[in-house]
């Protein structure tokens, strides 16, 4: 009702016709008024001390300390203690930078002491030092030697290897063998811990215990082996009915099974799978990783790839055994002598070592040990891929008949008749380049390891994602840019002398024992190969006279003489060189 209705005419009859009429709604009391509201309640009501220790560790004021609430009514004593000895201030800092000035009879004094000191520790090797003017004049100190004589009771020969018997020496170590036992239980081997029985009453063989009961005609086995759910009551078996049993199989899941509660309708085999099945991509992870020419592909031929290893293995177990060198097997192969090895000759030798290999498999042989792609397999590929080269070195005798330098007129005085006449007419099979040394410094030398190919890559790989559309829009990865500097930096030059600084690899990082020990020539780009390699005469007197040393032309050639002579080929190398200059220079 508003304003305007309670004050006309109507209403005021009608109240005063019924006075005990009410207006309509609810009465709201009359609460705190704005002022009242904004006014501060004095005096403010206190935190109790239990609240207040909690408040202060889990929120403190600022500027105080936090303090965990069960420590709060702890006095505090922490702060009043100092732990540590107490030191003693030594001389100031002022007094280390302007002492005091001493006097003539304090540096006297001082001169004095530091002579006294000097004799004692200036002392002649094998002489008792001088003590100065603190002994009796009676006493000779030269002479004299205090202490008490040590008495020798046996040489390290007798400690090591004891002039005792066997039997002794078993005797003096049981001695303090109850010792460590009772110190730190050390039992020998097989030996019987010490309980500290009494034995006064058994043997030492007793058994304790109580004997286990049992049958010897099985009943107890019997027993577990008979269920008492067949004889009780309440512990059989329940029967269930099968159609009951099919139907919560069906509608349930059950442990180790697929729950499919539409199998009946589906009227599918068990093993049926649903969804569409996929072709698989014609290459791998690996022809991805190695970008695999397309024809190329290693997925599919992991089958071949492992016979041509059983084969390729075969071959170079059957090479070893039966050959003493390289050059031997290589012409045991060369049944044509034409240089080289065509796949005729290669059946034939499989043939021979009991190698029945298909068509497919001998030519993935041939075209994985022919590098050059020419169809034959030359020297170098036969000695890489179907010898263990490093077990059978290269002589010298063979090393010219490779290179084709051995004639008949410098031919050595042990070499055979057949190896002479083949020598004059074989083939070069190899260059003196393509060879290396075993060791360095040595002079037998194996074939170079051979690099394949690289691969061409790939514009573009048809995938499964790629077929389907996998990424609209996307550009090939041919297009990425790469980012990044290489690991190994063989674009740029090698510093002459390295910073400590610079971790930068160049390429001509050195190994573990050269970084333990570094040589003071390797700072300057010369390593140890360049110090033992075979020259020629002209190159080590090169070398000799660039260094800044000088000699007479005599003395030259002696040392050559006696460098040639410690080698057994007649080798000689910058470091035997050197060695004898040294020598003659001493004599």
């Amino acid at each position: 009702m508003s304003l305007i209705e309670r004050n006309t005419p109507s209403t005021r009859r009608r109240r005063d016709t019924f006075p005990n009429i009410r207006a309509a709604g609810k009465l709201i009391p009359v609460g705190d008024r704005a002022k009242a509201c904004l006014q501060e309640i004095t005096p403010r009501s206190l935190t109790p001390p239990v609240v207040r220790k909690f408040i202060s560790s889990a929120r403190p004021a600022v500027g105080a300390v936090r303090v965990f609430h069960g420590k709060a009514n702890d006095p505090d004593i922490a702060s009043a203690v100092v732990h540590g000895v107490s030191t003693k201030t030594s001389i100031t800092a002022g007094l280390l930078i302007n002492p005091t000035p001493k006097t003539r009879f304090q540096d006297r004094l001082r001169h004095l002491q530091e002579i006294n000191n000097a004799t004692n520790q200036k002392a002649p090797l094998g002489k008792t030092r001088v003590q100065g003017p603190g002994l009796p004049s009676w006493l000779d100190p030269e002479k004299t030697a205090f202490g008490f004589t040590t008495l020798r009771c046996s040489n390290a020969g007798e400690v090591i290897n004891p002039p005792k018997t066997a039997h002794e020496v078993e005797k003096e170590a049981n001695e303090g063998h109850q010792l460590y036992i009772r110190s730190h239980g050390s039992y020998f081997v097989g030996e019987r811990l010490d309980r500290k029985y009494n034995w006064s009453h058994y043997e030492r063989d007793s058994r304790f215990g109580v004997p286990t009961p049992h049958r010897n005609d099985g009943r107890n086995i019997s027993r577990s082996l008979y269920w008492p759910c067949d004889t009780q009551k309440h512990n059989s078996a329940k029967l269930v009915a099968k159609c009951c049993d099919n139907f919560r199989e069906r509608t349930q899941p059950q442990i180790g099974k697929v729950h499919d509660p539409i199998v009946e309708t589906l009227q599918v085999p068990s093993d049926h799978t649903f969804g569409v099945l996929m072709k698989p991509d014609s290459c791998g992870a690996g022809d991805l990783v190695h970008q695999t020419p397309a024809g190329q592909y290693l997925r599919g031929t992991d089958r071949q790839r492992a016979l041509v290893n059983a084969v390729r293995q075969h071959l170079k177990k059957t090479n070893f055994q039966n050959f003493n060198s390289l050059l031997e097997a290589f012409r045991y192969y060369d049944k044509k002598s034409q240089g080289k090895i065509d796949k005729e000759d290669l059946k034939d030798v499989c043939q021979h070592f009991n190698m029945i290999i298909s068509e497919p498999v001998l030519n993935d042989l041939i075209d994985y040990c022919d590098v050059d792609k020419d169809g034959l397999i030359n020297f170098m590929e036969f000695s890489n891929f179907l010898n263990w080269k490093d077990k059978m070195p290269i002589n010298r005798v063979e090393q010219s008949i490779l290179t084709g330098e051995c004639m008949a007129w410098t031919a050595p005085a042990n070499m055979q008749r057949a190896d002479l006449q083949e020598s004059t007419t074989v083939k070069v099979l190899v260059t003196p380049e393509n060879l290396e040394p075993v060791q360095v410094g040595s002079t037998r030398k194996i074939p170079k390891t051979l690099s394949r190919p690289r691969k061409v890559q790939e514009d573009r790989f048809i995938t499964s994602s790629s077929v389907i559309n996998a990424v609209v829009g996307g550009f090939p990865t041919t297009n990425y840019h790469i980012y990044g500097v290489p690991s190994v930096r063989t674009d740029l030059p090698a510093p002459r002398i390295k910073r400590i600084s610079d971790r930068t690899n160049y390429g001509d990082e050195a190994t573990a024992y050269d970084l333990l020990y570094p040589p003071l020539h390797s700072l300057y780009g010369v390593h140890e190969e360049q110090f033992l390699g075979p020259r020629t005469k002209d190159e080590i007197a090169e070398i000799f006279q660039k260094v800044g040393l000088e000699f007479a032309e005599d003395t030259f050639e002696e040392a050559w003489k006696l460098a040639s002579m410690r080698h057994p080929t007649g080798d000689v190398c910058v470091e035997s060189f050197r060695n004898v200059l040294r020598e003659l220079q001493a004599n």
